[in-house]
């Protein structure tokens, strides 16, 4: 086990009825006019809106709603919401949604807090520890950016999907609601606790030694995870699967996982090049090539991807050949996918990228790498990249 630094302030509150806790929230913190920000329609046809705007309301506190974002949240609609927010002199935010819309409050809390061009922060142009206060309400069980220290943002110009962390951008506290996911779409429900999983994934495939700690703790998450999606796809108001989903998706994004190794994240840059050119959802598309990548890289740590298979979907060990138990945990794997209706190929993700695109996908990968590559389970350089995305067509 390596060194490390952890660190979650985030207030969680969690439960049925949750949202109602906003307001108090809001004003403990000394917030007086709050930008709320979401995606579509469905928190104004499900009355979850009219619940937060009463609560805030009833706590003497002024609110502006600004929606529209959509998944892989653009930079312009962050742009159009830092204006806003200067025009009416808000002093805090408030996203209620998923990942998307938290991402993108995020982005906004930066452009309010600070004078350069937001743009440039994703691009790795400048640096900040300022974001404006924020808080926000859980409405998907996915990215546990309500914990996290991170924020995705789709820049249209040249499609580029990048991210900035900073612990400052840890919402001050995170209401879950599980109640509130009920009516999402299937495919939304199991693209998340895909996404769930990989972020814990991602983290587990390390060649750091001595951290049996924190695999047993993933190994439980990974499993709760599995089994709850499978539930929730048949059970959508299973409020057992849906707490289980929704803890998760913080426990498995907000660091704890990734204490005292080093985590890879080469599958989740991959697809952020796939999210900029084609605007998939997040977790279809890391489902569509951690297979390709899996079976790229296994031979670097044969025994780490045998535990995976044994621990998380109980394969058997075969001591004598322990590849093949490591192959058979990637297959394990993509049935699981499948049986929640999620693709294991870029063709059953409904894409089907030319080599010129996955060459430009490549390149955009390795492209803000200092060294030319990514990853650190097994370094990927721009050849291996082009490779793994013609295995998974």
């Amino acid at each position: 086990m390596i060194n490390f630094e952890f660190h979650c302030p985030t207030k969680v509150i969690f439960g049925k009825g949750t949202e109602a806790a906003a307001g108090s929230e809001i004003k403990r913190l000394g917030g007086t006019k709050v930008l709320l920000h979401f995606g579509g329609t469905h928190i104004q046809k499900n009355g979850t809106l009219d619940r937060i705007h009463k609560s805030l309301t009833e706590n003497g506190i002024d609110y502006v709603d600004f929606g529209g974002v959509v998944p892989n949240p653009r930079m312009q609609l962050v742009k159009e919401g830092i204006a806003l927010c200067k025009k009416e002199k808000i002093d805090f935010l408030l996203p209620i949604g998923g990942g998307s819309v938290i991402d993108s409050g995020k982005a906004i809390g930066y452009g309010l807090a600070n004078d350069f061009d937001i743009t440039d922060l994703y691009l790795g142009n400048v640096s900040t520890d300022k974001i404006a206060p924020i808080g926000c309400i859980s409405t998907i069980a996915a990215t546990g950016s309500e914990t996290s220290n991170s924020s995705v943002i789709t820049i249209e110009d040249g499609a580029l999907k990048r991210s900035y962390n900073h612990d400052c951008s840890r919402p001050l506290f995170a209401i879950m609601n599980p109640e509130l996911t009920y009516s999402l779409p299937l495919y939304q429900t199991a693209s998340g606790a895909a996404d769930i999983m990989m972020h814990t994934m991602e983290r587990y495939f390390t060649n750091t030694p001595d951290v049996t700690l924190i695999d047993s703790l993933a190994e439980g998450l990974l499993t709760a995870v599995r089994d709850a999606a499978i539930t929730a796809i048949k059970e959508p108001a299973s409020y057992a699967a849906r707490s289980t989903l929704m803890w998760a998706g913080s426990l498995s994004h907000n660091g704890l996982t990734g204490t005292g190794r080093i985590s890879d994240f080469a599958s989740h840059k991959i697809e952020h090049e796939l999210g900029g050119m084609f605007d998939v959802a997040h977790g279809a598309g890391l489902c569509a090539i951690w297979g390709s990548w899996a079976r790229y890289v296994y031979k670097t740590n044969i025994p780490r991807f045998a535990q995976y298979a044994a621990n998380v979907f109980q394969a058997p060990i075969n001591f004598h050949n322990l590849e093949e138990t490591a192959l058979a945990g990637i297959q394990l794997w993509e049935s699981w996918c499948q049986k929640i209706n999620m693709p294991v190929t870029l063709a059953e993700l409904g894409i089907s990228p030319t080599q010129k695109q996955i060459e430009e996908m490549a390149e955009k990968c390795i492209a803000a790498s200092s060294n030319g590559s990514i990853g650190f389970f097994q370094p990927l350089y721009k050849k291996d990249i082009s490779t793994i995305l013609t295995m998974a067509k």
